[in-house]
């Protein structure tokens, strides 16, 4: 069984001859910075990207003549710079799915006041791309581009794992298995319950939040990352009632973000 998780794709990055290990290194670096994680040493960064301290030594003081991170001399750390949100801002900007869906969504958030998103797949979690949120009561998270949530536990990502290849979804499930070691045998229950759901409807619902149910729909398309449409409400009533009211506008907005995609892509 191949092995997904970060430090083996680390390590098949640097066994790779064709890529420059240090540049492949010096990414594994912007990585470990998350929220929550702002500020981190050069002993945290090793630990996070398992690479040796003198290397993370070598490759932070790069990055901060480079621009990309900052370095907090009295507390020995490092932070994130300003051209790293800069770099964030051009790929939305740029991007030509953000640029056909997006409308699409923030006009089904506006009419249902409800919450929507569009995310896709980094490694083991799922990254938003954008979120229209529209709570019909007041909501005490929000969502934004570029946050991440776990792809085991929520709709985002079980939706993405019942598209995906078997090779991919069989290395994805075992990492999670590894991890969740003690109710894995619920979770795979509840991923392969979620894979026969978009089969046969479309979509799948999740309720890893209290009181917040969230559908998913994946949207595969030729040449193109699996990117996943998600809708969720604050409520109080049953999954199964959600389903039935929210189930047909969001397979409608499937259909429309598909078309808008391909007539982009001409």
């Amino acid at each position: 069984m191949s092995d997904s998780s970060p430090q083996a794709v680390r390590r098949q990055h640097h066994e790779d001859p064709v890529l420059n290990r240090s540049l492949v290194r010096g990414v594994e670096i912007l990585r470990a910075f998350r929220p929550g994680a702002d500020q981190l040493g050069n002993g945290e960064i090793a630990e996070r990207t398992q690479l040796s301290r003198a290397t993370v030594s070598r490759l932070t003081q790069t990055l901060v003549e480079c621009g990309l991170l900052e370095h907090d001399r009295v507390r020995r750390t490092y932070r994130l710079a300003t051209p790293v949100l800069s770099l964030a801002h051009a790929m939305r900007a740029g991007s030509p799915v953000l640029n056909a869906v997006a409308p699409l969504m923030r006009a089904m958030a506006e009419k249902m006041r409800i919450n929507v998103g569009l995310a896709t797949a980094d490694r083991d979690e799922m990254v938003y791309l954008e979120s229209f949120r529209f709570n019909r009561k007041v909501a005490l998270r929000s969502v934004v581009a570029g946050q991440r949530v776990p792809m085991e536990l929520t709709s985002l990502g079980r939706a993405y794992l019942a598209v995906v290849d078997d090779a991919q979804r069989q290395a994805l499930l075992e990492q999670f298995r590894q991890r969740r070691s003690t109710d894995s045998r619920r979770l795979l229950e509840e991923i392969d319950a979620a894979k026969l759901s978009v089969d046969t409807k479309g979509y799948c619902a999740a309720s890893w939040q209290p009181e917040v149910v969230a559908m998913a729909t994946p949207l595969v398309l030729p040449d193109r990352p699996v990117y996943v449409l998600n809708v969720s409400v604050r409520t109080t009533a049953s999954m199964s009632e959600t389903q039935k009211q929210l189930g047909g506008p969001l397979l409608e907005l499937r259909e429309k973000a598909t078309a808008a995609l391909l007539t982009a892509d001409g």
